[in-house]
């Protein structure tokens, strides 16, 4: 419970003295930014493509059981660089406060941000905050920019899944988005569920070392989860995906929050795994690559590629029925990421 006399975040501390210094107090000096001030950040990028991402993030509620919304900012915008076959070189992160906002509850995230970056290997090199008034956000939202270079000529891509392709999947879905629901909700469900939210760099780079160019295409299955990471790599590369339902690895307590708000596991978005489109002769060794990782321990083989129809994933019961898997309704879990 927050006190009534706890300091707050005022709209006149946008532009002066006082916000100077509440910045100095509250995040230069956690994230161990320059100073003075710099209007950027200068650094040396080794040879190679670069690649560049940025990314908004809201969260409610903005701590949750496993994370928070400065280590998802960290994490997801590192994942992001992964997914293209990148190695994250830096970050930048955007604070837009809304007036009102604890200052405890600024200083919270901003020290999650920077354990996140740290214990990744990244760090925040620039930022900038901004105080907007009572309504124009809710609370806080975080851009990241991250700045990474490709680990090899032929970076995984989401239009490069070819028939023959094994789809693997690193590990449990759904936790994330289960974990955020129930800390929304309250509901108090008889099982714990903590966010999957980690970094993913490290398990990339180990599947390139193994697969090289067999690793066609990569996607985290974050916003509209599993089912939507499948559909937009098929739609993409204009092929079909088969899976075996039975594969797929779904936590016992993702299922009972499923059951709960009436939601598809396949659809609730996860912030710790990935799922991967291989070529066949490399699949065997990827997937010894992935296991020897954390965030990989539980990878294996949920389906194929097929020639077609263009974009159509279909999973396959044990009972041997098809059932159409479609892209959800990505606006029915809003600020889950």
């Amino acid at each position: 419970m927050i006190e009534p006399d706890t300091p707050r975040i005022v709209l006149d501390q946008d532009g002066g003295l006082a916000l100077a210094r509440l910045l100095d107090e509250t995040v230069r000096a956690e994230l161990n930014l320059p100073r003075p001030p710099q209007d950027a950040a200068v650094f040396p990028v080794s040879a190679g493509p670069v690649a560049l991402t940025v990314d908004a993030y809201v969260a409610a509620p903005r701590f949750f059981p496993g994370g928070d919304l400065g280590s998802l900012a960290v994490h997801g915008t590192i994942n992001n660089l992964a997914m293209r076959g990148a190695e994250p070189v830096a970050l930048g992160l955007a604070y837009v406060v809304e007036e009102g906002l604890p200052v405890a509850e600024l200083h919270r995230v901003t020290v999650s941000v920077a354990k996140a970056a740290q214990a990744a290997g990244v760090p925040v090199v620039t930022g900038d905050t901004k105080i907007v008034p009572r309504g124009a956000v809710d609370g806080l939202q975080l851009t990241a920019t991250g700045l990474g270079v490709t680990l090899t000529n032929a970076p995984p891509t989401a239009g490069r899944g070819l028939p023959g392709d094994v789809v693997v999947l690193s590990g449990p879905i759904g936790l994330h988005g289960a974990a955020m629901l129930d800390a929304r909700d309250e509901l108090g469900l008889a099982v714990s569920i903590r966010s999957d939210t980690r970094p993913l760099h490290r398990l990339v780079a180990a599947m390139t070392a193994a697969g090289g160019g067999g690793v066609h295409a990569l996607r985290d299955p974050g916003r509209g989860g599993l089912a939507g990471a499948l559909t937009g790599l098929a739609g993409a590369a204009g092929v079909g995906i088969e899976l075996f339902e039975a594969a797929v690895p779904v936590p016992v307590e993702v299922a009972a929050a499923g059951k709960v708000f009436d939601a598809d596991p396949w659809e609730l978005p996860s912030a710790g795994c990935l799922v991967a489109l291989l070529r066949p002769a490399a699949a065997e060794g990827v997937l010894a690559a992935m296991r020897a990782e954390p965030g990989g321990a539980q990878a294996t083989v949920i389906g194929e590629v097929t020639p077609g129809p263009a974009g159509q994933v279909t999973a396959w019961t044990v009972g041997g029925i098809a059932r159409p898997v479609e892209p959800p309704a990505v606006a029915r879990f809003a600020r889950l990421f």
